[in-house]
């Protein structure tokens, strides 16, 4: 049985209540942050927590708690369901009030934070994967709850034997329903830059700054529809999930099928990064 904080109190994830008035639950008004945990240990909690502190403050959600009262009642969670690694994930809604789009007065925000274990990883992942039209609402960097678009998205992929659908607005390449994209053209790195379009993932962050140590150019620019189909390496971030290589595109297969070298070589400083700072 998983331990969950809940607005104050630890308890098992059975009992967790939340309101039906709750405006996360009536509205999707609220936002959230998934963090992977190491060895026990939260991979770059500091960003995770600073990219929530933004996210709150775009939709004027008062942050209802300091950095270290964060950092507390996560290493906490780690610890209550077994350390090691973990997502955890961390929901903030605007709170309980009567069933009107303009809230009156001063809410109490719900805050929900929960774990769950990471499935041991063998290798880089691969997935298929299909381009659609990225029709989400406009504030991409939001990490809102309100994630019905990307939902839809996942399953029309998903309906067309896909594992992702990589997004395509005005001819250009922004992210997955559910990830960043990295593409390999003429031997160069490239991602499309941050912007409202796209979530600034906290892995894409780590991966650029990697890349670049390593003497690896990576260049943060637009991708056109068509470059993204001539693309020799296609590759998926996430928190969770880490690096997964995209081996087939609109059922046309992508390099050999393969993850591809410079996708190789950029999981291994990541595995390599991620080794140094559980030690």
């Amino acid at each position: 049985m998983s331990t969950v904080w809940l607005n104050d109190r630890f308890l098992p994830a059975e009992q967790a209540r939340v309101s039906v008035l709750d405006r996360g639950f009536l509205f999707g008004d609220g936002v959230y942050e998934v963090i992977p945990v190491y060895g026990g240990r939260p991979f770059r909690l500091q960003r995770h927590l600073r990219r929530l502190e933004r996210s709150l403050a775009a939709v004027g959600i008062d942050n209802p708690a300091t950095r270290d009262q964060w950092t507390a009642r996560i290493d906490e969670l780690v610890e209550r369901n077994g350390g090691g690694d973990q997502g955890v994930y961390l929901q903030v809604t605007r709170g309980v009030a009567p069933r009107q789009h303009v809230p009156e007065g001063e809410l109490e925000p719900t805050v929900l934070l929960m774990s769950n274990p990471l499935p041991p990883r063998s290798g880089i992942a691969r997935v298929s994967a299909v381009t659609l039209p990225d029709d989400r609402w406009g504030h991409c960097d939001i990490k809102s709850i309100a994630l019905l678009a990307s939902v839809l998205l996942r399953i029309r992929a998903r309906g067309e034997g896909a594992g992702e659908a990589i997004l395509l607005r005005d001819g250009e390449l922004t992210e997955g329903a559910a990830s960043n994209v990295f593409t390999v053209l003429d031997g160069v790195v490239v991602t499309p830059p941050v912007s409202p379009r796209l979530l600034p993932g906290i892995t894409r962050e780590v991966l650029l700054e990697l890349l670049r140590k390593a003497g690896i150019e990576a260049e943060e620019r637009p991708v056109s529809e068509q470059e993204l189909r001539n693309a020799r390496e296609i590759w998926l971030t996430s928190s969770t999930q880490e690096i997964t290589a995209v081996t087939m595109l609109d059922g046309r297969e992508i390099g050999d099928g393969r993850p591809g070298p410079t996708c190789r070589r950029a999981d291994e400083l990541y595995q390599e990064y991620k080794r140094l700072q559980v030690e």
